[in-house]
């Protein structure tokens, strides 16, 4: 991820005018969080903003990835979780997970007891190694996906997946850690993902009944809601999902986008800069 590292802080340092980095500024210092019970989508489902967090919604949090973090635009993005005492750009900044929906129907759990999971990071692993040849052509760092953080556990009952993978990127000294929650509904799956590095693993671990408990679906879009031969029925099941819904065997596009939020990494390191620039212009300016 180094070169990505390079492209984001040059790109942050060069905006141009510099009215552009006080309207940035600006609209990070005002962002708005919620506490409480929050409801995303289109009264899609309900979150109940743990202890020790605060939520963002969905046309903020796509300023945060985008415009502030650098990730490609993505209009799926339902809001962000942050810790209480942080920012996207403070210096203590240690995670913070992303919500969407991907609405590919129902996802049968009957393969739930019959996956093997190291045979299914065995396979994970080929895919990606497969299109690294193509992010070498493209100039983009390799990856390995190293093992799981966390192996993943389904819990039955209340239809909610998780697991966690450490990746390697070629340049980087500490791996990445990438922390997934699925919920299952009756139309689709409400995707929670956790970026961080690896060093913070149990802190995330820590964390995650509180915010896996936090969400549910409202009734109506309920797992139990689904109708057999009405609603649309998912072309995969839990495995599937593991593994990012089909094996990414298109090579290095399919990859990018599967990966695309581990950018926001490269930011949080390209934000200590973005922050400094920002604190000596205003200090330059409270001196004028």
């Amino acid at each position: 991820m180094k070169n990505l590292k390079t492209l984001l802080i040059g790109l942050l340092i060069s905006l141009s005018p510099l009215s552009a980095e006080d309207d940035v500024l600006k609209k990070i210092n005002n962002l708005k969080y919620q506490t409480g019970k929050v409801t995303i989508g289109d009264k899609l489902a309900t979150v109940n903003v743990p202890k020790g967090f605060k939520f963002l919604d969905a046309k903020q949090s796509q300023f945060v990835l985008h415009d502030v973090w650098g990730n490609p635009l993505n209009e799926g993005i339902l809001g962000m979780l942050f810790k209480t005492d942080q920012s996207p750009i403070s210096d203590n900044f240690t995670y913070a997970i992303t919500y969407a929906f991907s609405e590919d129907g129902y996802v049968s759990d009957s393969d739930a007891n019959e996956i093997n999971y190291d045979d299914l990071l065995k396979s994970m692993k080929e895919d990606i190694s497969e299109g690294n040849e193509d992010r070498k052509k493209e100039g983009y760092p390799t990856l390995e996906l190293v093992g799981w953080a966390n192996k993943p556990f389904y819990d039955a009952n209340t239809k909610k997946l998780h697991w966690a993978k450490e990746i390697k990127f070629e340049g980087d000294e500490v791996n990445t850690l990438n922390y997934n929650i699925r919920i299952l509904g009756r139309k689709g799956i409400l995707e929670l993902n956790a970026i961080s590095d690896i060093q913070k693993l149990n802190l995330v671990q820590k964390d995650i009944p509180a915010i896996i408990a936090s969400t549910e679906f409202n009734d109506g879009e309920k797992y139990s809601d689904y109708s057999p031969g009405i609603d649309k029925l998912a072309a995969y099941g839990i495995g599937g999902l593991i593994a990012g819904k089909v094996l990414a065997k298109a090579g290095f596009f399919a990859l990018l986008l599967k990966f695309w939020k581990v950018i926001a990494i490269g930011a949080v390191a390209a934000l200590g800069v973005l922050k400094k620039l920002f604190t000596k212009k205003a200090d330059n300016s409270s001196v004028d």
